[in-house]
């Protein structure tokens, strides 16, 4: 039987994800066979598992971290919100419902949550480690008594539990106590020590709170990680959509059920990216619609609120406008839905020749393509697809040539008058697309070309890691797990 070590967090934004993502990498450069798990989140950014499920992207990333392939086990429970307090609930990879919370609460989740714990049962047979992230604050009161993502899972798993705060917004000491405070003594007796994040200054300074930790818990602080510049997606709960104007102005239109929005980080590295949500505001060189939770539900919020007709009116002054996923399905002629929204036909913003319908299976697969669109044209890129959506045109953006590693010839996506769709997620992540896509602008405005930086995942967890490493008292933490 294989032990398990949780990371609690004082908040949401606390740092768990990439605190769990470092720990995945840690301890699998020292021979351990380690794995992710989340019972429980709540996200609008998915990937694809191998199984041709969704989970969350960050026990995607862990699962890399831990140099496994990611599973739907490592996320059991994934709630992608909809709006007016309504989830989507997707358990082990399908979807199986669409909730209320209190009526989630009240009725799904037990019966959720013992499955879940099956399933941690199982991994910790078959590893050495399964690193647990718990999520948001463990001690809500109004919440705790239906909390199955935190000590439940702690206590479930006898595991060892580390807990961390965010430094850098200050009260971190009283946050730490209050969480302690609130914990049950079984609860508080799990916990091995604590972790201050995202600190800058001299750590030293921090001495007397640690002794006063230590002293009132009988716990030690086990690391004061830095603030650490990273391209690491970090949890989507409170990401800040960045506002940053560079020589090319981007512009991503902000939606209701915005999702996957990971998919812009290259382009605010490479050039800045520019979030909007009113009308008055569309006038970048380049205007995109992201992906949707709710693809019809956002289309019409765009056209109520005259944002469609001022992406039009942006495009008819010569902003270049791109669709990813569901921004790809709203930009063409029309959609057909009867599975996500039950509208039926509704007309697109008509800017790509494309049609959409819905159906009822949803397309959850990792893919390679090539791609038709003539500024790129042969270059080979990678990227995900999750949608219900099955699109076609006569101008094709792609062809995907491989769907999970199996052959295959299927045309994707659309081209339009300065404009294309895509369903590749991902796309900008392959550098030299998105290097030719930015020079190809920057032409245009007379500006000289930018070479773009290539790196990779692995690479930058494993900087990440090792950074952590150094500032965490891994051999306390092996010694409590008995290692």
């Amino acid at each position: 039987m294989g032990r398990a070590l949780m990371v609690l967090g004082t908040s949401s934004g606390a740092g768990k994800s990439l605190l769990v993502t470092a720990l995945c990498r840690i301890f699998s450069n020292l021979g351990y066979d380690v794995v992710p798990f989340k019972s429980q989140n709540m996200s609008l950014n998915s990937a694809p598992s191998i199984e041709g499920g969704e989970i969350s992207r960050a026990q995607y990333l862990q699962a890399i971290a831990c140099r496994k392939r990611p599973s739907v086990k490592f996320n059991p429970i994934l709630l992608k919100p909809e709006g007016n307090m309504r989830s989507q609930v997707v358990f082990m990879g399908e979807p199986i419902g669409s909730v209320s919370a209190k009526d989630y609460m009240l009725s799904r989740k037990e019966e959720l949550f013992r499955k879940a714990m099956k399933v941690l049962d199982e991994l910790k047979e078959k590893h050495d480690l399964v690193i647990i992230e718990g999520a948001g604050s463990p001690v809500e009161i109004n919440l705790k008594d239906y909390d199955i993502a935190n000590t439940r899972v702690m206590l479930h798993a006898k595991a060892k539990g580390i807990l961390v705060t965010d430094i850098d917004r200050g009260g971190s000491f009283a946050s730490i106590v209050g969480t302690m405070e609130l914990l049950k003594p079984e609860e508080r007796e799990a916990i091995i020590g604590f972790v201050f994040n995202k600190f800058r200054g001299d750590a030293s300074l921090l001495q007397p709170g640690f002794e006063y930790l230590e002293k009132r818990y009988g716990k030690p602080t086990l690391g004061v990680i830095p603030h650490i510049e990273h391209r690491l997606p970090e949890e989507d709960s409170l990401t800040e959509f960045p506002r940053v104007i560079g020589k090319l102005h981007i512009q991503i239109i902000r939606l209701p059920h915005i999702s996957n929005f990971t998919d812009f980080e290259p382009l605010h590295w490479a050039n800045g990216v520019d979030y909007v949500t009113r009308p008055e505001e569309i006038k970048g060189d380049v205007v995109i619609i992201p992906g949707s939770k709710n693809t019809v539900k956002d289309l019409l919020w765009l056209r109520e609120n005259g944002i469609e007709e001022a992406i039009l009116e942006a495009h008819r002054e010569g902003s270049f406008v791109v669709g990813i996923c569901g921004g790809f399905q709203m930009l063409g002629e029309k959609i057909i839905d009867r599975v996500e929204s039950k509208r039926g036909e509704v007309r697109g913003i008509g800017l790509l020749p494309a049609k959409t319908v819905f159906e009822r299976s949803k397309r959850t697969n990792h893919l390679r393509a090539e791609v038709l669109w003539e500024q790129a044209r042969g270059m080979q890129v990678e990227g995900y697809e999750i949608r219900f959506g099955r699109s076609t045109s006569e101008r094709p953006f792609s062809v995907i040539k491989a769907i999970n590693g199996a052959k295959t010839f299927e045309p994707e996506g659309a081209i339009g008058e300065r404009a294309f769709g895509t369903y590749l997620h991902g796309i900008f992540h392959n550098f030299a697309f998105t290097e030719a896509f930015l020079n190809f602008l920057r032409a245009e405005k007379g500006l000289e070309p930018v070479s773009i930086e290539e790196w990779n995942i692995e690479e930058e967890i494993e900087r990440f890691a090792k950074v952590v490493e150094r500032n965490l008292d891994v051999e306390r933490i092996l010694g409590e797990l008995g290692l």
